[in-house]
């Protein structure tokens, strides 16, 4: 998608009232142990301890803005949307629905609920939690929100700006990819500021259905996304997010779920902050094509440090959990 300087203006006012801009900084152990600058956005230091945020603050200041009579919101997550959501809804004292699947995780669960959510648990996983809550949406008279809009790309497109505010043209950017909403911001900040950089989607192997559609060249679904990297586990992804990716993306990297804790142990290791297995993927992404970025100056973003407890201790104990089931 595009996005012109005054969306993202009015888009950064919105974010800023409510948080301050994130740190990045350029780590010299992970230069040393990849052969390459690297800059890490580290939007775990946002007030939800994700990215996701900006984009629930973007899309809710809209919703009662143009809606001020709208009763109330309900969307489905793995836990970062659903509790920038949530967020977003208490400094507006609009009710806020979210469905989880089963096995979601529960650290996230609680975090939702601290920010004022009413959860609900249903289906096995988050597309069956997607379509359930788009009934439950209309069963009540509320307001379903997407997992991919404009407003949650422009939301979102904040952290990019800052990124390459503080860093400049990177030669690439690596960015985990769920519904398509961080990939796509990047694409359109970079287009907006004219640099060349190239943006690098990630996505799990065990989760693959957008690094196919990007094969494809268009939306393709698989049967399962059964992967500990929750936040990008997606099997049904949206046609509109996919052609955006088309259109900007270098390509789509594939990783396992031990090149994740792999990651993770790296970051930890260097900067001593802990991301979620998915705020490793962009790491992870780039420890797999270290030899290729040699010398070069390299953006990723970690996404989230919402890790459950008991995955960072296996974690930093040298194994890999299995997905919750």
């Amino acid at each position: 998608m595009s996005l012109d300087a005054a969306t993202l203006a009015s888009a950064q006012e919105v974010v800023y009232r409510s948080m301050r801009p994130t740190p990045q900084y350029a780590w010299p152990l992970l230069a040393e142990a990849l052969g390459a600058e690297v800059w890490v956005k580290h939007e775990n230091a946002t007030p939800t301890g994700a990215f996701k945020v900006r984009g629930g603050l973007v899309y809710v200041d809209r919703l009662v803005r143009e809606r001020p009579h709208v009763k109330g919101i309900v969307s489905a997550t793995r836990g970062n949307h659903g509790q920038s959501l949530a967020f977003a809804g208490r400094q507006h004292e609009l009710p806020v629905v979210i469905v989880v699947p089963h096995h979601n995780s529960p650290e996230k669960n609680d975090a939702m609920r601290s920010f004022g959510a009413e959860l609900i648990v249903h289906g096995a996983d988050f597309q069956e939690a997607r379509e359930f809550s788009v009934d439950l949406a209309a069963e009540r008279g509320f307001e379903a929100v997407p997992s991919y809009h404009p407003d949650l790309v422009a939301g979102v497109a904040t952290y990019a700006k800052e990124l390459f505010d503080a860093a400049g043209a990177l030669d690439a950017v690596f960015v985990p990819i769920g519904m398509g909403s961080g990939a796509n911001a990047f694409v359109a900040v970079r287009d907006l500021l004219g640099l060349p950089t190239r943006i690098i989607g990630v996505v799990s192997e065990r989760a693959p259905a957008t690094a196919l559609s990007f094969e494809a060249g268009h939306a393709v679904s698989t049967a399962t996304a059964d992967t500990l990297i929750d936040g990008v586990a997606c099997r049904v992804p949206d046609p509109d997010a996919v052609a955006a990716m088309l259109a900007g993306l270098t390509r789509v990297v594939q990783i396992s779920d031990a090149a994740a804790t792999d990651a993770m142990r790296l970051c930890f290791r260097s900067t001593h902050q802990l991301p979620c297995p998915s705020g490793a993927a962009a790491l992870a992404a780039l420890m797999q094509e270290a030899p290729d970025w040699s010398g070069a100056r390299v953006g990723v973003t970690m996404t989230s440090s919402n890790v459950d407890t008991d995955v960072a201790a296996v974690v930093l104990a040298g194994g890999t959990p299995e997905p919750r089931r």
